[in-house]
């Protein structure tokens, strides 16, 4: 089975049924394929051939189904980039993945400014604008019908690099459906007429949701940006039923004023996942939401691996757990071992390196087997988690082998910004490590050397690492010092050293919000 075949089936089902809702405009079934028809033709007459990448810039929109619909259509293979990044961030995800053509909002048109000189297989810009309606309409609607195997790719996702490049992690077909299956193995069933909303990026976790809806009649509702009290009106609105959410988002829900007399009756399933969450944040969000959430484990590279429910995740009498703790229990599709620095699994209760394999995994790193060849290790994908099985199959996290910081749900590398700081011709050396942060649950500290007589300050950083990164990739702390940063007898920073005075008083090396 390949996504295009399967979504052109449902399109035909539910051709009345309403799949599309953003900002006011709704699309039903027939006229979102429609759409998704006429963009693929207009892609495809720009000369582009079966598997070429196709890169697209956006806000969760309308427009955005036309895009995941038509890259499908026409066997193109779509290259979220993420409006939070800086250009240079742009420029790589492009660049190695060798984009012909990139779709892009017309407010985002000044990050990109330029690049498609830099860029020489990036032969055409088809921006969205006020001409974008009638030039979708010219094009042709008659389905192009490629031949589609299951494992041609289908999507190319970027997670942060530990070189400081991002890496992009690619999706067959095949894996794509199979995600969306598992992922919504435990929840109640989706109905004809239901509606998922997409508060966050579908570039990001949400995007998910997305296909598995599709095909069972339900409908997509799109927000643009993320706002509590209009989230809870959307609620009510349009009768939401599925949502992914992270936890800086539902710990901003459960601060609104009054919602604890605020009904949700359609809401079947709010899936919290992408970073760890405070006990309070849960336990709050249970009593506003009861039966209705959920938590899940999994990452870009290899997905979903643990979920569980609200039976699993708020019950008191499991003797030898603590689930309020966990992430989640082994999904019945997904294969989960604990590995120890040999590769070899450990018994429950002992912590090591996460592993999983999935149906879903990502098929490897774009032009990367070095990459590759370290993460995925006889078919198991090593996560870079630190955590354990207890005897009751509850998965904990604890720690990460690397040193990945989650902030807000967004992944953040070290080395990223290390490099950017270390440009800095006051800076001599840097490490950058993740402490707790109330809100965001992690925020990325880095610690520089600074040379004698430095003029550099804690604020020139910042917005040397916001210029260059994105703003969500910032530090939220810059330490300067003279001395030099602690040392290995190799010579490697001794980075966990510097981190560990942060986490004084936490149980466990990664924090929620």
């Amino acid at each position: 089975m390949d996504v295009r075949t399967q979504m052109r089936s449902a399109a035909g089902y539910y051709a009345q049924r309403e799949a599309i809702v953003a900002g006011g405009r709704r699309l039903t079934f027939a006229q979102a394929w429609e759409r998704g028809i006429r963009l693929a033709n207009g892609l495809l007459a720009l000369g582009l051939q079966a598997q070429d990448r196709v890169a697209v810039l956006e806000d969760n929109r309308l427009e955005s189904a036309d895009m995941f619909l038509g890259a499908a259509i026409a066997n193109l293979v779509r290259v979220p980039l993420y409006p939070r990044n800086a250009r240079d961030s742009h420029l790589h995800m492009m660049g190695h993945t060798n984009c012909r053509v990139l779709v892009v909002d017309e407010k985002h048109l000044p990050e990109i400014e330029g690049l498609q000189a830099e860029l020489p297989d990036l032969q055409h810009v088809i921006v969205r604008d006020a001409g974008y309606e009638a030039w979708l309409a010219k094009q042709s609607a008659v389905d192009p019908d490629p031949k589609i195997a299951p494992d041609d790719n289908f999507i190319i996702r970027h997670t942060g690099g530990t070189t400081g490049k991002s890496k992009g992690v690619a999706y067959s077909h095949r894996a794509w459906l199979a995600a969306g299956r598992d992922w919504f193995y435990l929840y109640p069933p989706v109905e004809p007429g239901d509606t998922a909303l997409h508060l966050g990026p579908i570039s990001h976790g949400s995007g998910y949701l997305f296909t598995p809806v599709w095909l069972a009649g339900g409908c997509n509702v799109m927000m643009d940006r993320f706002d509590p009290a209009a989230v809870l009106d959307t609620f009510e609105r349009e009768r939401i039923g599925y949502l992914f959410m992270v936890p800086t988002m539902l710990n901003a829900i459960n601060r609104i004023p009054g919602i604890e007399q605020r009904k949700f009756p359609h809401l079947k399933c709010m899936l919290v996942a992408a970073a760890p969450i405070a006990d309070d944040t849960a336990m709050k969000a249970y009593e506003i939401f009861g039966k209705a959430m959920y938590q899940g484990y999994g990452q870009t590279e290899v997905l979903p691996v643990a979920m569980m429910g609200p039976a699993q995740w708020f019950a008191t009498d499991v003797p030898g757990s603590t689930p309020l703790r966990a992430c989640g229990l082994p999904l019945p599709f997904a294969q989960l071992q604990i590995w120890d620095e040999g590769n070899k699994p450990v018994p429950p209760g002992t912590p090591g390196e996460i592993v999983a394999k999935t149906d879903g995994q990502m098929t490897a790193f774009w032009n990367d087997p070095k990459a590759t060849a370290e993460r995925l290790v006889d078919g198991w994908v090593k996560t870079g988690d630190v955590g354990y099985l207890d005897a009751n199959g509850y998965l904990y996290m604890v720690d990460r082998v690397g040193d990945m910081i989650v902030s807000g749900g967004f992944n953040i590398y070290p080395a990223e910004l290390e490099n950017t700081i270390s440009d800095h011709p006051d800076v001599i050396e840097v490490a950058v490590f993740g402490i707790p942060h109330e809100r965001w649950g992690e925020t990325p500290c880095a610690v520089c050397t600074v040379k004698a007589g430095a003029s550099v300050t804690e604020a020139e950083l910042i917005q040397l690492c916001e210029e260059r990164l994105g703003n969500y990739k910032r530090p939220g702390k810059v330490v300067l010092r003279a001395e030099p940063l602690p040392k290995t007898p190799v010579g490697k920073i001794k980075r966990k050293e510097l981190r560990e005075p942060f986490w004084v008083g936490h149980g466990r090396r990664v924090a929620g919000s």
